[in-house]
């Protein structure tokens, strides 16, 4: 087994900091490779790929293209471009999540994924509420206080 670099990915900079890539001497079942890492977060494809894809096939959408796969749910605003949307989709490891994981946008463009955090991380990041607090519209104040309250950073 050859340990290699992984691939940067602007949307997901830390895969192996947030445990979406792990080091194994596993073979990915698109390129037969066994390079030292292996993408351990969600697949959604025909196919069973769990535990069975490198970093580098998701980086350079070979295994988008092979086995039609997706990497996370994708549903972009009007104003983020097709090309982005397909980026983070089909050539950026996703994450897992208690829910249905969702890939989140602002300013034209696709936030990066930096890890899991809960309510105590989140103190005193005025941004970080407001947006959340965005993304919870249609709840009552009290919902939503209780909600940001309760989350945790277990994965």
């Amino acid at each position: 087994m050859v340990i290699m670099q992984l691939p940067v990915f602007d949307y997901h900079p830390d895969p192996i900091g947030t445990g979406s890539v792990e080091p194994s001497d596993a073979e990915c079942v698109c390129c037969s490779q066994a390079r030292g890492y292996i993408y351990t977060g969600p697949v959604y494809a025909v196919d069973e790929l769990d535990d069975q894809l490198c970093p580098w096939c998701i980086a350079d959408g070979s295994a988008a293209d092979r086995f039609e796969a997706v990497f996370c749910d994708v549903d972009p605003p009007a104003d983020i471009r097709d090309d982005i949307a397909d980026v983070i989709s089909e050539r950026t490891p996703g994450f897992s999540g208690w829910q249905q994981e969702r890939w989140l946008f602002h300013c034209g463009d696709g936030a990066a994924f930096l890890g899991v955090v809960g309510a105590k991380e989140l103190e005193g990041d005025e941004s970080a509420l407001r947006s959340l607090r965005d993304e919870l519209t249609g709840r009552s104040d009290a919902a939503i206080d209780h909600y940001l309250s309760a989350l945790d950073q277990c994965r």
